[in-house]
């Protein structure tokens, strides 16, 4: 049975004493749970706040970006050292956000998966298609052409370590969610293409996690499909009660 993940992607929200007191509220409730893995990631100006909250907890840290170098002049770049100095445990990497606004190609999206396992930080790869691509009917072949670009080289036994997010982009704060059956298929999609690539134990593997608007209403639906393994959350990950019944219904699916 492959362990649930719930992943709260906080973007570019909440100052650092906003998230102490956010991070502080999940503790006292989720601190010592094991049923699933939970992860905060925070923006970078709160990772140490944050790490020293959930440092003696079951609460996993979690990093927006990485970048796939491992120091020098980068100006504005995050290296896997200053992360894992903070006891970050996972890295987000190829959000639907740094493709579209900063240009993020799947080759430096796959240096930055490499340089993670590398560094024995684990990667949540993120793939989706748009709603033009939706429409256009080419989800499949714009799901598969950012994994199969994203995973070149990664070894078949690292997919232990390697999450998948699978965010539809037309349903990211939106309010337009797909369906449980619609985001089962792009994840049974996407399992089916893992095993092609590195082979059924690596595919059985694999966590798969849905990014598209997850929220209270509907986790429970979309986490009781066979190959939805979590959820990385976006807006209601930045609410301890939203975020705690997503951990709750994780923990019952």
């Amino acid at each position: 049975m492959r362990k649930k993940i719930i992943a709260g992607n906080w973007k570019m929200n909440k100052t650092v004493e906003e998230a102490v007191e956010l991070a502080e509220e999940l503790k006292r409730c989720y601190a010592e749970q094991t049923a699933i893995d939970m992860v905060l990631c925070p923006p970078f100006t709160a990772l140490k706040s944050v790490s020293d909250v959930v440092s003696e907890s079951q609460i996993r840290l979690g990093s927006q970006n990485m970048s796939s170098e491992d120091g020098g002049a980068y100006t504005g770049e995050i290296a896997h050292g200053m992360l894992k100095e903070l006891f970050v445990r996972y890295v987000i990497l190829g959000h639907s956000e740094r493709r579209e606004y900063f240009a993020e190609s799947d080759a430096l999206i796959n240096q930055k998966v490499l340089k993670a396992l590398e560094k024995q930080l684990r990667p949540i790869l993120c793939v989706g298609e748009t709603l033009e691509q939706r429409e256009a009917g080419t989800t499949e072949q714009v799901v598969e052409q950012q994994l199969r670009g994203g995973l070149q080289g990664v070894d078949p036994m690292a997919f232990t370590e390697l999450v998948i997010a699978y965010e539809p982009v037309w349903a990211i704060g939106t309010g337009m969610t797909a369906s449980a059956e619609q985001a089962q298929e792009v994840h049974a999609f996407i399992r089916g293409l893992v095993r092609e690539l590195a082979g059924t134990e690596a595919a059985n593997a694999v966590r798969i996690q849905y990014g598209g608007s997850m929220k209270p209403a509907n986790a429970a639906e979309l986490l009781a499909q066979p190959d939805i393994d979590g959820g990385l959350i976006g807006g209601a990950a930045l609410d301890a009660s939203s975020f705690g019944a997503l951990i709750d219904a994780a923990t019952e699916a």
